[in-house]
């Protein structure tokens, strides 16, 4: 193998694979990343055999060729060399490969490419088209929603459910739930109902760079992967197997009071609550002040105490509809569901300090989040 290329393009394409690369492996082949020449371009592949990235970059081929090369050693080595040119050259007997940019010299001991497991050639027959720019906003609304206990592990993935024209992923831990809904620009060739681990998509999310670039996504069949490709990076994943819970169930049809309140002033009374909230169970009390005559002013006081620390009180204006009610949340929660809302103001519909609460966008029908309460104590 004899590659020539630019030294920025081959440090994007090192760390976006990188990502995929495992830590802590027994295989040692798996702490490595496969270059290999492909059709005149030098392909880059890493894998942590649940989730596998490629990345296709461009340069010149002298003598094709293909080896795996140490994730760490490469990463740090090229993003310490001069701009302008590397050089790889590969000695297939000592499986030694020769980095040369500048005055900068290295020889690296790698592992035959023949070690690496195969990565998937998709066939992009069928694939479904989604917009970059809706697709990362679905992705960043739902994703953080998504369980990290390995032990409920169809919790850890996001359902992702196509028809027609319509794509709606969700996403519960047990205490929250994140839906959203995205109409696509051509219907889909045939339904899909999948649970695509969280991690694959903030991945992918990452590494989808331009919004003119569509996304292109395919589920093979028979083989319990996702495969996305979006211009020369592809992220394939392996599916969870499993039931996920029927989420319907879980989204309340009524409220008794519904909060109108502004999205930056809510969200900046609760980063205040959480500095005091943190050092206990993160719990915030949402006093919701029932309103003199219909759709007059009012306000919401949200509260948080700290035996160590103290406590703080927040006064925010808010026009509530309906009874008033003493409600508590994990104001971390409530934090994360507001971070991501991009309108203006946010409606907050409550039942009863029991029952879970409901945070939608003002004019925004697409999304909705819901929150479990706490026990006010």
């Amino acid at each position: 193998m004899k590659v020539t290329l630019l030294q920025e393009n081959l440090a994007r394409g090192l760390s976006i694979v990188s990502r995929a690369v495992s830590p802590r492996s027994t295989l040692p082949v798996l702490s490595n990343i496969l270059i290999a020449t492909d059709e005149g371009r030098l392909r880059l592949s890493a894998t942590n055999l649940e989730l596998g990235i490629t990345c296709w970059v461009p340069a010149r081929i002298d003598e094709d060729g293909s080896t795996t090369v140490p994730a760490r050693t490469i990463l740090d080595l090229v993003n310490t060399l001069p701009g302008d040119q590397v050089q790889f050259s590969l000695d297939l007997k000592t499986q030694s490969l020769h980095v040369k940019s500048g005055s900068s010299n290295t020889d690296i001991k790698c592992i035959d490419a023949q070690e690496f497991p195969p990565m998937p050639a998709p066939e992009m027959d069928g694939a479904v088209q989604l917009n970059v720019g809706d697709f990362k906003e679905m992705i960043q609304q739902v994703a953080f929603a998504a369980s990290t206990d390995e032990a409920r592990p169809v919790l850890m993935g996001v359902l992702m459910n196509i028809e027609k024209d319509m794509v709606t992923m969700a996403a519960a831990d047990g205490f929250r739930l994140s839906v959203r809904k995205a109409q696509l620009a051509q219907a889909a060739p045939q339904p899909i109902n999948v649970i695509i681990p969280a991690r694959a998509l903030n991945e992918l999310a990452r590494v989808a760079h331009d919004p003119e670039e569509p996304i292109y996504m395919v589920v093979p069949k028979n083989r319990g992967q996702v495969l996305f490709r979006v211009k020369d990076v592809e992220v394939v994943s392996q599916l969870i197997d499993g039931t996920f819970p029927d989420y319907h169930q879980i989204i309340p049809r009524s409220y008794k009071s519904r909060t109108l309140i502004s999205t930056a002033a809510l969200l900046k009374a609760c980063k205040q609550a959480e500095i005091f909230a943190r050092e206990g169970s993160n719990v915030a009390r949402l006093d919701i002040k029932q309103a003199n005559g219909e759709m007059q002013p009012s306000e919401v006081e949200i509260s948080a105490t700290s035996e160590e620390t103290g406590k703080n009180e927040t006064i925010v204006e808010a026009t509530v509809d309906g009874s008033g009610v003493l409600i508590a949340f994990n104001v971390k929660f409530l934090r994360e569901a507001l971070e991501i809302i991009k309108t203006p103001n946010v409606a907050l519909e409550t039942s009863a300090p029991n029952a879970p609460g409901v945070v939608k966008p003002v004019g925004d029908d697409d999304f909705l989040h819901v929150i479990m309460p706490m026990h006010l104590g």
